[in-house]
């Protein structure tokens, strides 16, 4: 056993049991709109949800409990957990970590979104206002739903049981039925983040879609979910830059985000995932195009994470929990050995309170000590599990 993973296990432990002591109730980096405070002031127009949602968003401190935020589930958080959980049941067969996996897809499902869905579907738990639509509270989106079915997914090939195979067929028909069409021809296909008006085509929307039919028809044969898949996969593959990397949506000047770092590992991990499904290498060097990019780009030399590849700062915990699972798939542990490792130190180190928890953000002259449990504990609960599971088989 390498010397690193002893103080992950003490860490994953801890962070686990803190966030369960939480009873994973939390604020989150987007939910100003929470705020009864602010809503009457702010929420009756666009830019005056944008303003108040920046603000907090940015701030030093964690002002979300002064202004009225009540804490809450976010489901992609719980889904995260689920997935750790199962990651950590599969090295040491430890019961407790099966059940309390169980346990929150429970929760899961009384999270669903209400409304005349195709199928069943999740979202965030506050209202949301982003420069191209405007989504109430609740509002089911692709990017949650695809992370929940990815944690239902896992249940299923780790207990055998039915009914989780059949909340992720549910919701392959939210996601291919109710979500704005953006993009469709015979080689492509461009899903929009949820099922409002909208134009803006953010591109890990379509890949994690992708991902999530592609495994669903590698367990139950299904030829239009694999020829879906592969047309999601095509279109997100084709806005690949010469150089490896992914704009933040097609086209770029659409968002201010350009080439970020989370979302560029959502895209290389769910591109690994549907070629495993679908049994294809057809991307695969895009994949390794995209890895080196990753590498090279998005990361310092001490393992910080960029925010973006032409700005530095801040050094945020997800992005680095991204490089850590990105860099912990076993042919990128061959092919970049230690940087996951560097990366799990950096965090560690840097971002890590022995009670239990990560911090958010260091910025260049302070470290945002708050944590959110979803963008920070999930994620790296995630990404200790995962690189431990990954670096022991």
């Amino acid at each position: 056993m390498s010397n690193e993973i002893p103080k992950v296990w003490v860490a994953l432990d801890q962070t686990l049991a803190w966030s369960k002591a939480q009873s994973y109730l939390e604020h989150t980096k987007h939910d100003a709109l929470n705020s009864p405070f602010l809503t009457r002031i702010f929420g009756g127009t666009r830019y005056g949800r944008i303003f108040a949602t920046q603000v907090v968003m940015r701030f030093p401190f964690n002002l979300r409990g002064a202004l009225g935020v009540r804490k809450s589930h976010n489901p992609k958080g719980l889904a995260l957990f689920v997935l750790a959980l199962l990651d950590s049941f599969a090295v040491r067969g430890q019961a407790a970590d099966l059940a309390e996996a169980e346990r929150l897809l429970e929760i899961l499902l009384t999270l669903r979104s209400r409304g005349a869905w195709k199928g069943d579907c999740w979202g965030y738990q506050y209202p949301w206002q982003d420069l191209g639509f405007f989504a109430p509270a609740g509002t089911p989106n692709a990017v949650v739903s695809a992370f929940v079915c990815e944690a239902f997914l896992k249940a299923h090939a780790v207990t055998g049981k039915r009914h989780y195979l059949d909340v992720v067929s549910s919701c392959a028909e939210f996601l291919l039925n109710d979500l704005a069409l953006l993009k469709s021809t015979d080689e492509e296909l461009c899903l929009g983040y949820m099922p409002l008006g909208m134009s803006m085509r953010v591109m890990d929307v379509s890949i994690l879609v992708a991902a999530v039919l592609a495994q669903l028809h590698h367990i139950e044969p299904a030829p239009h979910l694999a020829a879906t898949a592969m047309r999601l996969t095509r279109f997100v593959v084709r806005c690949q830059t010469a150089d490896g990397a992914w704009y933040y949506t097609d086209p770029p000047q659409d968002s201010p985000v350009k080439i970020d770092n989370y979302h560029t590992g959502f895209i290389l991990d769910a591109l690994l995932r549907v070629m495993q499904a679908l049994g294809t290498r057809e991307w695969q060097e895009n994949y390794q195009r995209g890895v080196a990019f990753y590498a090279s780009q998005l990361f310092n030399a001490d393992g910080s994470p960029r925010w973006m590849s032409d700005q530095n700062y801040p050094h945020d915990i997800h992005g680095a929990a991204q490089g850590i699972l990105t860099f912990s798939q076993p042919q990128n542990l061959k092919d970049y050995p230690g940087l996951a490792a560097k990366i799990m130190d950096w965090a560690l180190v840097r971002m890590y309170h022995p009670e239990g928890r990560f911090y958010y953000q260091e910025t260049r002259f302070y470290t945002k000590k708050f944590t959110f449990i979803r963008w920070c504990n999930a994620w790296m609960c995630l990404a200790m599990a995962t690189h431990i599971l990954n670096r022991q088989t």
